[in-house]
């Protein structure tokens, strides 16, 4: 099921409705990576809060989505990671060391809005 990717300013949306199979998150990353270029995009919010598992190949494509944006010139943030799949993926050894998280898309918004606007005044 392909995932909604939505155009906020310099900041891209992407809302997962419904857990993804492998498939379907290559297909995220793949849109991500192309309307950050087509948009000129800064940001990326990514919502995986419907996530009731985030095993090692979804963690790893998080993982790419974010790097691949960073090397385009949008800061990614994931929000909503779920508390039972937070320790999950802690007991496993999964990580998404370096990589924005927040509890929620508002405060996932404001953070991703702060770390642009600090990059912006540094000449980054």
């Amino acid at each position: 099921m392909p995932v909604p990717i939505l155009k906020q300013g310099e900041v891209l949306i992407a809302s997962v409705q419904s857990n993804l199979n492998d498939h379907d998150l290559m297909q995220l990353r793949d849109d991500i990576a192309e309307k950050v270029g087509r948009f000129k995009s800064r940001g990326v919010v990514l919502d995986v809060s419907v996530f009731d598992v985030m095993d090692s190949f979804a963690t790893r494509t998080m993982r790419v989505i974010a790097e691949t944006a960073r090397l385009r010139g949008a800061e990614t943030v994931i929000v909503g990671i779920q508390p039972d799949v937070a320790i999950a993926m802690v007991q496993l050894g999964l990580t998404l060391d370096g990589i924005l998280t927040a509890l929620d898309f508002e405060e996932g918004l404001e953070l991703l809005t702060s770390s642009m606007n600090g990059k912006r005044q540094s000449g980054d």
